[in-house]
């Protein structure tokens, strides 16, 4: 089945705006498979090569005289940090094609690595790349292929383990891309780092997803020191496995958390690690709520973009607001997130609405086809799919 992508409208704008785009995301979340439709009709043509292909790489032994000769076409590079040689020799390209009139739609670069190739781009190319984040597939985009809000969050947003044929085919994929990413990717990012301790690390955390990250903790669970914890997340996060939500701290006069918090960001994978198949299986498990919010939050972070800047917010009394969505240092949206489909609103929330004087309260649930309702504190109930469609059209 193919589902459609938001995110390929933003790539074929940024490719007509700049010169290089960089699109990261873990690998197997659908990259390839989005070049490949956008080289399809690009105008000019368009060439692919895959990095980790030795035919293509040999192309570029050459690589300032293969990509002049490319010079009107776009050129997709997949698995562009294996070469990381070839930042240097863009920038030379790209301004000569500038020179000679091509000056967007030179060059698209994929990586699953954000770290290393932000780095490495951004000190070659600075002023002449944009960058686009493609995360899993989201609950709007799967709706409107007729796939239901719970399948994409026991499944995840990987489109293989979405649409596979079971859950027991699903939850095996996902098992061997997590097997995959800790012998391949790990060794190649980061060889002095046990892969059986990450995994111990990364099914820890997806025990506690959603919660405020505990290093001391963690360490204590794998027996090393806090910095070699940080390290390891650090990783995890660089090849967009987890996400660390950082507290808003609004000028309230409250004290107010310093801590993160930290989530597996694919329920697909979280649950794969607590090796739980099946909606039943997840709905049964300690886990369920939690994990039911890292979903949320995640889909409601991608469909925000890069227009807000997610945080949470968290009080010493422990008033708290899950989701802080903030447009140029003003909270725009305060967001709850409730497993229930009639849920009871805390005082806790709105105490910390007042705080921060978010313009728009939200309390999500998951998705019953009830249009949404006004509740005490002007907060509205609405499910989760229909609060990602308005934050697609900006709460429209």
């Amino acid at each position: 089945m193919w589902i459609p992508r938001s995110a390929e409208a933003v790539l074929r704008t940024r490719l007509r705006t700049s010169a290089a785009v960089v699109l990261l995301g873990p690998r197997q979340v659908g990259k390839t498979t989005m070049a490949r439709d956008v080289t399809r009709d690009w105008p000019g043509g368009a060439n692919y090569l895959d990095l980790e292909r030795p035919a293509d790489r040999r192309r570029l032994e050459d690589a300032d005289a293969y990509l002049r000769s490319q010079s009107g076409r776009l050129v997709v590079l997949d698995e562009v940090h294996r070469v990381p040689s070839l930042f240097e020799v863009l920038r030379g390209v790209i301004d000569d094609n500038r020179r000679a009139g091509h000056r967007t739609g030179q060059f698209l670069l994929l990586g699953s690595a954000s770290l290393d190739l932000v780095h490495m781009s951004s000190e070659s190319l600075a002023g002449r790349i944009s960058y686009i984040d493609l995360g899993g597939v989201d609950v709007d985009e799967a709706d409107d292929v007729g796939l239901d809000e719970d399948m994409v969050w026991v499944r995840g947003g990987f489109p293989d383990s979405l649409t596979a044929g079971s859950d027991v085919e699903s939850v095996r994929w996902r098992a061997d891309l997590i097997r995959s990413y800790l012998e391949r990717d790990v060794p190649m990012f980061a060889p002095r780092i046990p892969a059986e301790t990450l995994r111990r690390l990364w099914t820890m955390v997806a025990h506690s997803s959603g919660t405020l990250l505990n290093s001391s903790r963690l360490a204590a669970g794998l027996g090393v020191s806090g910095p070699t914890v940080d390290r390891y997340l650090d990783l995890l996060a660089d090849l967009g496995l987890l996400r660390r939500l950082q507290p808003w701290h609004a000028n309230t006069g409250k004290r107010v958390t310093k801590s993160p918090k930290v989530f597996v960001r694919d329920t697909g994978l979280l649950h794969a690690l607590l090796e739980l198949t099946s909606v039943d299986d997840v709905l049964a498990h300690p886990s369920a709520g939690p994990s039911y919010e890292s979903f949320a939050v995640e889909c409601l972070i991608q469909a925000a973009g890069e227009a807000l800047r997610p945080y949470h917010y968290r009080t010493a009394r422990g008033d708290e607001i899950d989701l802080v969505l903030v447009r140029g240092g003003r909270p725009v949206a305060a967001i709850e997130v409730k497993r229930s489909t009639a849920p009871a609103v805390s005082a806790g929330f709105h105490r910390a609405v007042a705080d921060i004087g978010a313009d728009h309260r939200f309390i999500v649930h998951p998705d019953t086809g009830e249009p949404p309702y006004a509740t005490g504190g002007d907060a509205v109930v609405i499910g989760l799919t229909a609060l990602v469609k308005r934050l697609r059209h900006g709460f429209r």
